[in-house]
């Protein structure tokens, strides 16, 4: 997707001429002519750029992309989109990059042409090639089974014993930097399959090659291991409640006894009182030993203040309500305008639940994550709610309950108010009911989902570290130290 500009901390006042400077340089003719013809002045002048050039400088010890691997684009999708019920589902670029991939559309196989190469295998390469180009994720099992947008490039090795350093090519910060010196485009930027084909990539030795084939081998375990234990903690808990069958076509209408909407804030909007959360909470009263409000189990629920963002080089590394939802964010904000006494007030705490809290219902508003030791340190925006679990709860459970998709968000959503951009109050969240169970299930669930995250972090952890590897490989291969590539 596209970046928004944001807001910067105001240049200091010129006072001697000249006011300001160009950035500028100059090249011979025939770069323009062997560059696919690119007359833009920001493609020579973007520090890829000059790393492409600097690795091309080097005659051995290299290959193209092309070379290594086939990167390929399936055609532009043209799907009927159809119900749940009659389709399969089908994800956005952006999507693939979730924690949890949600579909929101659903497609017609039967009017979607060349099915095969818009469904992807475990471990396949995807890389982003319009918006925010360049971005390198893995596919795992929560994109099988799935048409993915004709938004990724698919990147396939051939020889696999490249995977993993063609992988961490493309997540190292050099790499990246080439895939954007490349790009085209006016307001949305476009990368091609032959841009990417023409990237130089370093030839590593067989022992290093395995080294990195082992490490995303590791990534993709972990975030499998993590996809699938978060779905089975989910499983044992919808299955807590055998009664729960969902009545009724809301958009046929449904009505509401008058008491009600005394009950909740006098709420007129007919999406909180949905009768499908009414459904779950008769579920929770009849299979729960107990319901406890949200209150009961929880030391503070609460949403920071706004400050003023003015971000900058030296501040605090900055995460939105996206960046939590996401596997491996890049962080590109860093906070200059809070002292370090009023960052406390947006930190966040190991076992804390993070839920954004302003967005469209359809989008990230009311979905769970649980804060880890990777959250500490980083200033979080005030448009995140923060659940801070007691000792009378564990937070895993907590998060299954809260932030499972039929049974948890459906309850959070419905409080949610505004047109344009909608809210969810802290207040409102904090009445919500929480079904106890026996301590046997709720350990065994808590149990999954804390180590769902532990899984998520190190595969990131991981991932971060190979990214750092390339980095400093390819550093070496541009200074001349061959020690690490193969020579001819």
């Amino acid at each position: 997707m596209a970046k928004r500009a944001g807001l910067s901390a105001p240049r200091q006042d010129a006072t001697d001429w000249k006011w300001h400077e160009a950035k500028w340089s100059s090249i011979p003719a025939s770069i323009i002519w062997g560059q696919d013809r690119r007359m833009e002045a920001e493609n020579y002048l973007a520090s890829g750029y000059g790393i492409r050039l600097a690795m091309s400088a080097r005659t051995t010890g290299r290959a193209s992309l092309g070379d290594l691997a086939r990167v390929w684009q399936p055609s532009r999708l043209k799907g009927i989109q159809v119900s749940r019920e009659y389709g399969t589902p089908f994800l956005a670029a952006t999507q693939v990059f979730d924690l949890r991939p949600t579909p929101r559309k659903f497609l017609s196989l039967d009017r979607t042409d060349n099915v095969e190469n818009r469904m992807v295998k475990a471990g396949t390469i995807l890389v982003t090639c319009s918006g925010s180009v360049g971005r390198a994720t893995l596919s795992h099992s929560a994109h099988l089974n799935t048409l993915i947008s004709h938004d990724l490039l698919r990147v396939s090795p051939k020889d696999e014993a490249h995977w993993g350093w063609v992988y961490a090519f493309l997540r190292s910060p050099q790499g990246r930097a080439m895939m954007g010196a490349a790009q085209y485009g006016h307001v949305i930027k476009h990368l091609e399959t032959s841009h990417l084909d023409a990237l130089p990539v370093p030839m590593l030795r067989n022992d290093l090659l395995k080294k990195f084939q082992i490490a995303a081998d590791q990534i993709l375990e972990l975030r499998t291991k993590s996809f699938e234990q978060l779905q089975e903690a989910e499983d044992i808990f919808a299955s807590c409640f055998p009664s729960l069958a969902f009545d009724g076509d809301v958009s046929l209408g449904f009505s509401v006894r008058a008491s009600q909407m005394f009950d909740r804030r006098r709420r007129l909007d007919a999406s909180c009182f949905v009768p499908k959360t009414e459904q779950i909470m008769l579920a929770y009263s009849k299979h729960a030993e107990r319901i406890d409000p949200l209150s009961r189990v929880t030391s503070r629920v609460f949403v920071p203040g706004r400050f003023k963002h003015i971000y900058g080089d030296g501040g605090m590394p900055y995460l939105d309500s996206a960046d939590i939802l996401e596997v491996n964010p890049d962080i590109v904000k860093f906070v200059l305008s809070l002292s370090e006494e009023e960052q406390l007030d947006y930190h966040v705490e190991p076992g804390w639940l993070l839920i954004p809290c302003s967005g469209q219902v359809y989008g990230n508003i009311g979905h769970t994550v649980m804060a880890t030791e990777w959250h500490v340190g980083k200033v979080f925006t005030n448009h995140i709610l923060r659940v801070c679990p007691n000792d009378r709860i564990r937070g895993g459970y907590l998060q299954c309950v809260m932030g499972h998709p039929s049974l948890g968000r459906p309850q959070i959503v419905r409080f949610a108010f505004g047109s344009s951009v909608p809210e969810i109050s802290a207040a409102d969240v904090a009445t919500l009911g929480i079904p106890r169970l026996s301590s046997v299930v709720e350990n065994a669930i808590a149990d999954l989902m804390e180590s769902s995250s532990i899984a998520r972090d190190k595969a990131d952890e991981l991932e971060q570290s190979i990214a750092h590897e390339a980095e400093l490989l390819i550093d070496h291969f541009i200074a001349g130290d061959s020690t690490a590539f193969i020579i001819p």
